[in-house]
């Protein structure tokens, strides 16, 4: 069996030789960023004229799909007892397609959570009230050397980010 041989793949990086080669790149990145954003720009332009071209006929087609399904299961709602069998069954072939009744699963909907909770304790039934429990992180960080040497616990510091901001003009200034 011959020896693996790795290969490595060429460098991407552009790294500066000098001062006034990092301020050139700088430039060169607001260039290409704001090339990026005319393109965006462009093409959501482009999407938004597409957009208004097709939404009437998407509209009327909506409709006239709403129209057809409504007259539809009013026709099977009539007819259901016929569809069904009498209800032994829940699914109806109709020769291009099939129509079906599902019933949806319990569900329930809250309206004023403070409301109910406080309510559903103070009739006793705490069971029916969740208590999340999380480490509050922010208290840790105020008090750190309170909690160092805690298995599973880790404050991670001195991360440090790398940012290049090229200089912009704002010529339509928002006031």
């Amino acid at each position: 069996m011959a020896p693996k041989t790795k290969v490595k793949a060429a460098a991407k990086r552009n790294v500066c030789q000098s001062r006034d080669e990092a301020a050139q790149n700088i430039k060169s990145l607001g260039d290409v960023n704001r090339h990026i954003a005319r393109m965006t720009a462009a093409m959501n332009d482009d999407i938004a004229n597409v957009t208004e071209n097709y939404q009437p006929e998407i509209d009327k087609l909506r409709e006239q799909a709403a129209n057809l399904q409504e007259g539809v299961q009013a026709w099977c709602e009539a007819n259901r007892e016929e569809l069904t069998g009498g209800g032994k069954v829940k699914t109806a072939n109709l020769i291009t397609g099939n129509v079906q009744w599902r019933q949806r699963p319990p569900s329930v909907s809250v309206r004023g959570a403070d409301t109910v909770i406080e309510t559903l304790k103070r009739m006793g039934f705490g069971r029916f009230v969740r208590t999340k429990e999380e480490v509050n992180k922010e208290a840790i960080l105020n008090e750190p050397d309170e909690v160092r040497g805690i298995a599973g616990l880790n404050i991670v510091t001195g991360v440090e980010d790398f940012v290049i901001e090229p200089f912009e003009q704002d010529l339509n200034p928002q006031a």
